[in-house]
């Protein structure tokens, strides 16, 4: 029993280490990204993939709730025109989003947009 108590100890450790925090919620435990992904598709009526929250975190990008609402807006006029998989501009950030599902696939700064080349996209919204 304490060898299975100390695994679980250690396994807490790395996981803090890593940066994965969790929050304990209704018996569920929560890691820092799905509160992240929570709130970002709660404000925004965007979804967020796992892989793109991981992107926002590791890259340093936050959005306020002007920007979840310019990237909304982008969202729905990239639909309006037929938009499938959309290069969105926003400031100095680059979301590429599922425009059916409304899912932000990935998103990269300017700093790394540099030397990228964008496939698969059929529109793109400067906002």
């Amino acid at each position: 029993m304490a060898d299975m108590l100390s695994g679980f100890s250690r396994l807490n450790e790395l996981n803090a280490q890593q940066g994965m925090t969790k929050v304990n919620r209704a018996g569920r435990d929560l890691t820092f990204s799905d509160v992240l992904k929570s709130r970002l598709e709660k404000d925004s009526g965007i979804n967020f993939s796992a892989h793109t929250v991981d992107r926002l975190r590791s890259r340093g990008i936050s959005l306020d709730q002007t920007q979840l609402d310019r990237l909304s807006s982008a969202v729905d006029k990239a639909g309006d025109k037929g938009g499938s998989d959309t290069l969105v501009m926003l400031d100095d950030n680059a979301f590429i989003v599922n425009i059916p599902n409304r899912t932000v696939i990935t998103a990269m700064t300017g700093d790394t947009l540099k030397e990228n080349v964008f496939t698969n996209i059929d529109s793109a919204v400067l906002g």
